[in-house]
C-alpha cells in the first residue's frame, strides 16, 4: 500500500514527519509520498517557491524508511488539485492501493475540493483525527464507505473512507514563519537542516 499525504509544507515541520512515519508503521505501508502544493487552489500561494519548499522536504526525509518527497504537483501548469494527483499516482501504482490522508479539517470541507467524489475512484480515504477534534457526520455518499477495519484498505485499491487516531502534536507553520522573521530560535520545531536551509536562503525574512 502507498501512502499519500499533500500540503504546502511551509515549512515541513515535526507534526508533518510525527504523522507520516505513524501512518507508515500503523498501516504498514510501502511508501508515504509527501506531495508539497505548486499552487494551492484554496489558498494564496506561499511567498516560498515550490522548488524550495520541496528542497526542505528532501532535507528533513533524509534517513526516514519509506518516506519519500514526491514532486509530480511542480511540474504542472496549473493548480494543484488532488483529483488530478491520485490519476496520476494511480498510473503509477496500478495494483497498490492507495491511501490518501487528510486532517480533520480537511475532511470536514471536503465537499469544496474539486471533483471531491472522483478521489474515492482513485484511493482510499483516511481521516486523522486528534483529541477533541471533531469530524462531521458521515452521510449521504460517504456512509456507505466509511468502514471500522483497517484490512479492508488491503483488499480493494480505492474507495474505502476510514479513521485513524494519530499524535497530535500542536506545531504551526505559520507561528515557525512568524518565529523565524523575529529573529527567534525554531529549534525543536523542525529538522535542524531545514532551519540551516532556511538560513542559508534567508527564508521567511518578513512576519505575517
Amino acid at each position: 500500500m502507498i501512502g499519500v499525504l499533500g500540503g504546502t509544507f511551509n515549512p515541513i515541520h515535526y507534526a508533518h514527519l510525527r504523522c507520516a512515519i505513524e501512518v507508515r508503521d500503523l498501516f504498514g505501508l510501502a511508501q508515504v509520498r509527501l506531495i508539497p502544493n505548486a499552487q494551492p487552489p484554496h489558498r494564496q500561494a506561499p511567498q516560498v517557491s515550490p522548488e524550495r519548499r520541496a528542497d526542505m522536504l528532501d532535507l528533513a526525509l533524509v534517513g526516514h524508511t519509506g518516506l519519500i518527497c514526491d514532486r509530480r504537483e511542480l511540474q504542472r501548469p496549473q493548480p494543484s488539485f488532488m483529483v488530478d494527483t491520485l490519476a496520476s499516482l494511480r498510473g503509477d501504482f496500478p495494483d497498490q492501493p492507495l491511501l490518501l490522508f487528510i486532517g480533520n479539517d480537511a475532511f470536514n470541507h471536503l465537499g469544496g475540493w474539486h471533483r471531491w467524489q472522483q478521489l474515492f475512484d482513485y484511493a482510499h480515504i483516511v481521516v486523522m483525527t486528534r483529541p477533541g477534534s471533531t469530524a462531521k457526520r458521515v452521510e449521504g455518499f460517504l456512509r456507505g464507505r466509511c468502514t471500522r477495519n483497517s484490512q479492508d484498505l488491503c483488499g480493494v485499491l480505492a474507495g474505502k473512507l476510514f479513521f485513524q487516531a494519530v499524535t497530535a502534536l500542536d506545531i504551526s507553520a505559520t507561528a515557525i514563519r512568524n518565529c523565524i522573521a523575529r529573529q527567534q530560535d525554531p529549534s525543536f520545531l523542525l529538522p535542524d537542516a531545514v532551519i540551516a536551509y532556511i538560513r542559508q536562503h534567508q527564508l521567511y525574512q518578513v512576519p505575517e
